[in-house]
């Protein structure tokens, strides 16, 4: 009787729901065995050398991008067009190191986790004062030269209300199309070579700028705004490509970056936006005489990385809206257009 009680009693706890089930005990001895090494011995610490190897290379690379060198296939410029992506790269880390229960790969897979934050947490956060209206709304947008549809693309950008609008790679059957279609929202505008300004305000002091191509990419024009005269830069730096042979083969794109550097540089109005699609990020070595003395919009007033290339899965910023002299408001990328890059806009406040 006593036995078959005490077998009943045993059953009953078998059975109790309170108890915990299969999966949460193989967790829990799963928790006790790696904190456990970790006490016992240094098994913990050893395991995992290679991947904190790795997350000190990878935080080397972003924290330290300036110094990697260009001498071979560009691999400096290359890594600097898309530095933010490199942080993908911190979750595989970590997340290997807590398969490999490895405190050391842990704590080090950290490190990149706090550069990457430090270079790019800031881009996070939305920079739009809302404390200001801004004078003028500015558009760039490298309309394709296989566009099927220029038209459409035109009407698209016609509705976005820009003040100032700068296209890119306008071919020489194109750009009457976006002549006509733009010709009832912008009273003034100039095409020189492949770039073209269309603007609301009157055009004044409207010239190409010389960029060593041997055929016009860049142009120049004063914009009577409202407020104030702003001059308004166009410009469409040459092409890259990632080549097996050359690797990241930018050499002509780098020297016009410099001779467009220089232009601006000596620009005597005050008041500069450049609008255009340099085929670099700001993070690119090779646009420092660009980057060096102007402002992005981007980071300045943007919200996110503003990535607008290639326009269906935008990977890079390589479409930018620069300043001097005016100080930014607002910076975004708008939807497609039936371009490969996405249209880029900013208000920024000409007083």
């Amino acid at each position: 009787m006593t036995q078959q009680a005490v077998a009943t009693e045993t059953d009953g706890t078998d059975r109790d729901p309170r108890r915990p089930g299969r999966l949460r005990r193989l967790a829990h001895r799963w928790v006790c065995r790696f904190v456990g090494d970790g006490l016992a011995g240094p098994g913990i610490w050893r395991r995992g050398l290679v991947l904190a190897a790795c997350a000190l290379v990878l935080a080397a690379a972003m924290r330290l991008h300036a110094h990697v060198p260009n001498a071979v296939g560009n691999l400096g410029s290359l890594a600097e067009t898309f530095l933010p992506w490199f942080g993908l790269l911190v979750p595989v880390i970590l997340l290997a190191a807590l398969v490999r229960r490895s405190a050391t790969a842990v704590i080090v897979g950290l490190l990149p986790a706090f550069v990457w934050a430090g270079q790019f947490g800031g881009l996070l956060s939305d920079k739009t004062d809302p404390t200001a209206d801004g004078d003028l709304t500015v558009v760039t947008h490298n309309v394709n030269a296989q566009n099927v549809d220029p038209a459409g693309t035109a009407r698209k950008v016609a509705a976005l209300g820009a003040d100032v609008v700068a296209l890119e790679e306008l071919t020489e059957s194109a750009a009457p199309v976006y002549e006509r279609t733009l010709a009832s929202t912008y009273r003034y505008h100039s095409v020189q070579g492949t770039v073209g300004l269309w603007s609301k305000y009157p055009l004044r002091e409207v010239e190409p700028v010389d960029i060593e191509l041997g055929w016009t990419r860049a142009m120049r024009a004063t914009v009577e705004a409202p407020f104030g005269d702003v001059k308004a830069y166009v410009a469409h730096l040459p092409s890259v490509r990632v080549r097996l042979d050359a690797g990241f083969t930018a050499r002509e794109r780098d020297r016009s970056a410099d001779a467009l550097g220089e232009a601006v540089a000596k620009e005597r109005l005050d008041r500069v936006v450049l609008l255009g699609d340099l085929n670099g990020t700001m993070n690119d070595r090779a646009l420092r005489a660009v980057t060096s003395q102007m402002r992005s919009t981007q980071g300045a007033a943007g919200s996110g990385f503003g990535f607008s290339w290639p326009a269906s899965f935008p990977m890079a910023r390589i479409d930018q809206i620069m300043v001097r002299g005016v100080e930014p408001v607002s910076s975004w990328t708008l939807p497609e257009t039936g371009s490969d890059h996405l249209p880029v806009a900013a208000r920024v406040s000409v007083r």
